[in-house]
């Protein structure tokens, strides 16, 4: 059974690229880019809907219930 907090689904994990996850919970979101061995020069982030400057990586904390998705740039032609 899911449970709702304010309108919201409640997770206890977070969601990384739609897979739950535990083991980031008040990790920073540039140490759980680097455990995931994403490279840095070429993604996107997004938590929960908004797009997460690259500057605020270090600072924002990944909490219980985040969504976050991550997004690689490939180059061709």
């Amino acid at each position: 059974m899911k449970k709702f907090v304010d309108g919201k689904e409640f997770r206890k994990n977070m969601r990384l690229n739609g897979v739950e996850k535990e083991e980031y919970h008040n990790q920073s979101v540039l140490t759980m880019l680097e455990k995931e061995k994403f490279q840095m020069d070429r993604i996107a982030v997004e938590v929960n809907g908004e797009i997460l400057p690259k500057s605020k990586y270090n600072q924002t904390l990944v909490h219980a219930g985040d969504v976050i998705e991550v997004v690689s740039f490939v180059g061709g032609g």
